[in-house]
């Protein structure tokens, strides 16, 4: 019965230890997925066109072709997409106080790799 005990114990540490590690994997996914999100509000604020966030995305997708998709997967394309549009020419054109627009969010745009 001891023996049981230790068993069961030793599968809910780890139990417990792949949701730790799930958490902090969603935890980085839902970070880039802010990032991206920041990064097109500020190309909608400058009206960048459908066709070009178009093309933007689909480069994004043609650069991240893994025949195995997964959440592994899921990750390259964020920061994939993430660069794409951080790298937009619109974005670096434009003076400093248009950058700052009233419906820009309020805490300053963060590039983790």
């Amino acid at each position: 019965e001891l023996q049981q005990k230790v068993e069961e114990a030793e599968g809910l540490k780890m139990e417990l230890q792949m949701l730790e590690t799930e958490r902090v994997r969603l935890s980085l996914v839902e970070e880039k997925l802010m990032d991206v999100l920041q990064l097109l509000q500020q190309l909608r604020d400058l009206n960048i066109s459908k066709r070009a966030l178009g093309k933007i995305l689909l480069s994004t997708l043609e650069s991240c072709h893994d025949p195995q998709p997964g959440k592994a997967q899921l990750l390259e394309v964020l920061n994939t997409l993430q660069q794409e549009l951080a790298a937009c020419e619109l974005l670096h054109k434009q003076p400093m106080e248009q950058a700052q627009s009233p419906r820009s969010l309020s805490n300053p745009l963060v590039i983790s790799c």
